[in-house]
């Protein structure tokens, strides 16, 4: 499975936020560029030529929607964004694209019983989404990562628990990435210790 890429870019004052995707099933790298929740453009490119040739597989796709993701997040970064953007876009077709919106919703309570918990939930163009299956990655550095996944109530939430110490959280991230009638929501959190 491809984990796509979320970044939030500031440019003068502006932050810009950077969502890649691998829409697998349509051979497409899907970049799009969001402002206060409105997307305002997007890159797509097809791989289906490369994946006809013998010895592509995801980790190829993976490192092509990486080098997308840098070209848009990089050209945010230098106030060039509308030369990367695909030309076709208009602001109602913009408007029109229904989005997942991944949430997570219990961040001042994530070790009610010394596990960890994660609540969280999934909207579709603002609507709750249930059926989602959402599958996490585990990273801690000098550790393998470990994966498990859930699936959204009628409610659109879920809960994913992990074994993982408190002490660790510092150095862990979790990848979250919901999948749901062709579309992904992909999720970056880290952790910091509150003051006590």
């Amino acid at each position: 499975m491809i984990f796509g890429f979320n970044t939030d870019i500031k440019h003068e004052g502006t932050v810009y936020h950077v969502q890649s995707e691998a829409r697998q099933q349509e051979t497409l790298l899907q970049t799009q560029v969001f402002l206060r929740g409105r997307c305002i453009g997007k890159r797509a490119s097809t791989y289906g030529d490369r994946a006809a040739v013998p010895g592509f597989a995801e980790a190829q796709i993976e490192q092509l929607l990486r080098e997308q993701h840098k070209l848009v997040s990089d050209a945010v970064k230098e106030g060039r964004l509308e030369s990367v953007l695909d030309r076709h876009e208009t602001p109602e077709s913009l408007a029109a694209v229904r989005q997942l919106d991944l949430q997570w919703v219990n961040a001042n309570d994530i070790f009610p019983d010394s596990e960890l918990v994660l609540r969280l939930v999934v909207t579709d163009a603002g609507v709750p989404a249930p059926g989602v299956k959402l599958v996490s990655r585990v990273n801690l550095p000098e550790k393998k990562a470990s994966f498990s996944d859930a699936t959204t109530d009628a409610q659109g939430a879920a809960e994913m628990k992990f074994t993982l110490e408190e002490s660790a959280l510092s150095e862990a991230s979790i990848l979250v990435q919901a999948n749901h009638a062709g579309r992904t929501a992909t999720r970056k959190f880290s952790f910091r210790k509150s003051a006590s």
